[in-house]
């Protein structure tokens, strides 16, 4: 029984071949078509014209795209930033102090943005902010850095208190067995040890700020467009190649923070 279980392999399953072709066919057939109709020479979405940077070259032009692509850098930068710090906070105070009441109210509080749906928190966020905003009058981009990393700090902390989690203690107890302060034993010990889950947690809250268009939508002021509201607004009037030439560059951003992320936790696996 143990070696028919040892030798046992999905792929033998009858259809496994089947499926799992139909399934990256539908996963990735989409963005594959979205990347090749960004470098279409014509105006059309179907047809293609031939091979151009044009819309890339018209993106790159286009003042709005800037200011929109700028604008969700700084706000993807301050909101994963600030999101990880908390979340860095929080997984330490989850996981290196004694167990005490309340515990796992409070995990499930910090992971409440991943069980509502986005356009509840996005409606919430609108009720609160336009409250503030009426009381104060200030309607600066501060309110979309909070509510974004309101909504990422849940992305930030699962990584890092993964890594936490599974972190060998004899090193920070044998740092405090040889009188290190608790500050000096977090600074030498645990901060390098749990630094690969504080980048990974950084780079998902990063990705899932700047690709938010339902919070952004509902929070943000006049003239504070995002990227992804930007084409939001772009589908709803002309639909254009420069849109798929815009979705390629954040799709190429994306792969590319992804790929770190798989190198470095390899690298510390």
């Amino acid at each position: 029984m143990a070696d028919a279980r040892k030798g046992y392999s999905v792929r033998t399953l009858p259809g496994f071949a089947i499926v799992a072709l139909f399934t990256l066919v539908a996963l990735y057939a989409p963005i594959a078509i979205l990347v090749v109709f960004s470098f279409n020479e014509g105006t059309s979405l179907a047809i293609w014209e031939g091979f151009s940077l044009r819309w890339y070259r018209q993106a790159i032009a286009n003042e709005a795209v800037q200011d929109a692509a700028l604008r969700s850098l700084f706000l993807a930068l301050s909101a994963s930033f600030v999101a990880t710090t908390a979340a860095t906070m929080a997984a330490l105070a989850t996981t290196r102090t004694r167990r005490f009441p309340g515990r796992t109210i409070i995990y499930a509080l910090i992971n409440q943005p991943l069980m509502v749906p986005e356009i509840v928190t996005a409606v919430a966020l609108l009720i609160v902010f336009a409250w503030i905003k009426v009381w104060t009058g200030h309607t600066s981009m501060i309110y979309l850095i909070v509510a974004h990393t309101a909504f990422c700090i849940p992305f930030a902390y699962l990584p890092i208190r993964a890594r936490l989690e599974t972190m060998d203690m004899s090193l920070e107890i044998a740092a405090r067995d040889l009188y290190a302060s608790r500050w000096l034993t977090f600074r030498r010990v645990t901060l390098p040890l749990m630094w690969p889950g504080i980048v990974a947690g950084l780079m998902l809250a990063f990705v899932i700020s700047l690709d938010d268009v339902v919070i952004t939508e509902f929070v943000k002021s006049a003239g504070q467009e995002t990227l992804p509201t930007y084409m939001l607004g772009q589908l709803r009037r002309v639909v254009t190649p420069e849109v798929n030439a815009i979705s390629t560059a954040i799709l190429l951003a994306g792969a590319i923070l992804v790929s770190l992320f798989f190198r470095l936790t390899n690298r510390q696996s």
